[in-house]
């Protein structure tokens, strides 16, 4: 391991964890070249694709790399990697604001009910058209 892993957990999720591979997860990417601090395993953590689902790790800009299980693909869960041209210099000071524009326009936490109400038949048309399902519905879900 190039960083250690840190898991945080109670009897409960260590006794499910141990029943699946996050933790051998959490050690594999603590592998990763260019990690900063600790390959973490947070509360809600349970096996994913290579990368345990509420796993955490950072990298360094220059070093590091970025590694898709990381943030999200399986399940379209909501999580997204965001790519911007902007250098920190010229948003540190916008930082609040940028957040709560983020916060406002994409949907994110727990819940049972989301934006749009669908049926089965309705998911089911959801997962074979996609992006295109959305368009041709005229639903947008982020401003």
């Amino acid at each position: 391991m190039t960083v250690e892993g840190l898991v945080f957990a109670d009897d409960e999720l260590i006794k499910a964890i141990e029943r699946d591979l996050t933790i051998q997860q959490v050690a594999n990417v603590a592998t990763l070249p260019g990690l900063v601090g600790r390959s973490i395993a947070m509360p809600d953590a349970h096996q994913g694709y290579g990368f345990a689902i509420g796993g955490v790790a950072a990298a360094d800009m220059e070093l590091g790399v970025v590694s898709a299980g990381g943030v999200g693909f399986d399940i379209n869960c909501g999580v997204r990697l965001l790519a911007s041209p902007l250098r920190r210099e010229e948003v540190e000071n916008k930082i609040d604001t940028i957040l709560d524009h983020l916060f406002r326009d994409i949907p994110c936490g727990a819940g049972k009910r989301g934006m749009v109400a669908l049926s089965i038949e309705e998911l089911e048309r959801v997962l074979e058209g996609g992006a295109h399902w959305a368009d041709e519905g005229g639903i947008w879900v982020c401003a």
